[in-house]
């Protein structure tokens, strides 16, 4: 699976971006995936996670109720919406894929990762 995260860039304190994850392959529907992020001198943290379908969701405590994560497995992408950004949100973003049907929240859990896009929060 490869996967390229776009969607990246600057915005004022207060606003929203929508970062997109494209994955390569057919299947994409048997694949939890999650965003993680790692902001300059940091290291790399989860952020959400969406299991195969779309059913169930799991966020970090420090952007929920602000993001959003979601997923068309008919466009094998998936989605992070990010609204009411912080300073503290500025980092490079990633998202990740983990071949099972379960939740994960560790980076170890992970099995193919993108290249990251890059979020600034101006205040």
């Amino acid at each position: 699976v490869q996967l390229q995260a776009f969607g990246g860039g600057l915005v004022q304190v207060g606003g929203s971006l929508r970062l997109s994850c494209a994955a390569s392959g057919r299947t994409f529907s048997s694949y939890a995936m999650g965003w993680f992020r790692q902001a300059l001198g940091k290291e790399r943290e989860f952020v959400a996670v969406i299991n195969w379908n779309g059913g169930s969701t799991y966020y970090a405590d420090s952007v929920k109720g602000r993001f959003t994560i979601s997923r068309d497995n008919a466009k094998n992408t998936v989605y992070l919406r990010m609204n009411s950004l912080k300073p503290e949100d500025t980092a490079v973003y990633y998202c990740a894929a983990r071949h099972s049907y379960r939740l994960g929240s560790r980076n170890y859990e992970y099995d193919y990762w993108g290249q990251g896009t890059q979020v600034t929060v101006s205040s």
